[in-house]
């Protein structure tokens, strides 16, 4: 009787072991998941994005990127013009839209929100979170043999840079792990 009250026992422990460890796994799994899906977003994005510095049209393609901080985290924002792949809707607009990617400080933690307007539609758009408890998004962009943390078209001869380097900051554990993603813009306006 008493071994059984010892199997027994050692038995409800590691059933409730297992699935503590495996309910924190697949925690893991889905925030590895959330950052997977927007660094490759990020990197998609920014491969596609379109700057034509012989537009003359009221409304100008740009790229900038702001250097900013939360109180010492990094909280880049990136707005920028990019082709967009055709919608699937009924909707007429067209294959350009501007997107912008805008960190905001909610409960001490950063959450990444992504907004997306077509380029001549003037409809009023809303961000909505694309990442939360983010330790810090930093954006940095190539520029003739250097990294740079702002960047806007007007200001650097109309012109898209070389490469863009994000980075996500997220916290696991104890520690503060950073997720780099670099892209190319590759389309060039003539």
């Amino acid at each position: 009787m008493a071994l059984l009250v010892i199997l027994t026992g050692a038995l409800y422990g590691t059933y409730f072991s297992v699935m503590n460890g495996r309910e924190a796994a697949v925690s893991g799994m889905e925030a590895r998941r959330e950052l997977r899906t927007t660094l490759d977003m990020l990197r998609r994005e920014i491969a596609s994005a379109y700057f034509n510095k012989f537009n003359m049209a009221k409304k100008k393609q740009f790229f900038v990127v702001e250097d900013r901080d939360f109180f010492g985290k990094p909280a880049s924002t990136i707005s920028f013009t990019a082709i967009a792949p055709p919608s699937s809707d009924s909707q007429s607009g067209s294959d350009l839209v501007e997107l912008k990617y805008q960190p905001i400080e909610k409960d001490n933690k950063i959450v990444l929100t992504r907004q997306a307007k077509d380029f001549y539609l003037d409809v009023k758009t809303y961000p909505y979170p694309q990442m939360e408890k983010l330790e810090g998004f930093l954006v940095e962009c190539y520029d003739k043999g250097k990294w740079v943390r702002s960047w806007d078209t007007a200001l650097n001869n109309n012109r898209l840079p070389e490469s863009v380097r994000i980075t996500l900051r997220v916290k696991e554990g104890d520690k503060i792990a950073e997720y780099t993603a670099t892209a190319s813009p590759r389309i060039k306006g003539p």
